[in-house]
């Protein structure tokens, strides 16, 4: 039989196998990478920490907000370089708050550019038309005059090019823009779509019939 030269042993050993530890670093860095990009772009879940979306939203929420649906942001910045729709009238979304950037608020859209939009005893109006505020609750009768704040009596005024007019579902325990204005368009992170976990820590329970909700 002919013997094999050296060269030609060497190439037809087998290739070393990566080892088990560099085969777990990879997958963990490529998850992470997954997650990262899911998390800047796709999905990004938020908790509720505050009552002033109730009943829509309940304190323990934990919810999941589409960042896509509005365009592709830069990471890390507010410039939208996918456009691919304006937020509605109706949309829950949440954003950066205006009076602290550092902070996540969630409202629902009340006026988009263009929308006049007034107040009168706690009846919203858009353009003249009162508004078809199903989600909208009062649990105060109480009625405050405008000259002494905007809780119940606001406006009129014409949302900017730009910008969005929100409210809380929990019209008199929210904090929105009849008090500070308006929500800059560049702002918006992306729209609540589902409740994936409730937790209400008055009762120590899980909300089992919240879970899976669609938020409208």
């Amino acid at each position: 039989m002919e013997a094999k030269t050296e060269h030609e042993t060497d190439s037809e050993q087998p290739p070393k196998k990566k080892s088990a530890l560099r085969e777990n670093i990879e997958a963990i860095i490529v998850a992470i990478i997954l997650a990262l990009f899911i998390r800047t772009f796709v999905v990004q879940a938020f908790k509720i920490p505050s009552g002033s979306m109730k009943d829509t939203l309940l304190i323990g929420d934990h919810i999941l907000v589409n960042k896509f649906v509005y365009g592709v942001k830069l990471p890390f910045a507010d410039t939208t370089i996918i456009p691919v729709k304006e937020p509605k009238r109706g949309d829950i979304v949440v954003f950066r708050f205006p009076e602290e950037p550092d902070k996540d608020f969630i409202k629902r859209v009340i006026g988009v550019p263009g929308d006049v939009v007034e107040i009168q005893r706690k009846q919203v109006f858009v353009n003249g038309k009162p508004l078809n505020d199903d989600y909208g609750i009062h649990t105060d009768p109480h009625v405050i005059p405008g000259a002494l704040q905007p809780r119940d009596n606001f406006g009129p005024v014409r949302v900017p090019e730009g910008k969005l007019l929100v409210l809380g579902d929990n019209r008199d325990h929210s904090y929105d823009s009849r008090f500070w204005g308006f929500v800059d368009m560049d702002a918006v992170k992306g729209k609540a779509f589902m409740i994936y976990w409730s937790w209400d820590r008055e009762d120590f329970g899980v909300r089992w019939g919240r879970l899976g909700d669609l938020i409208q």
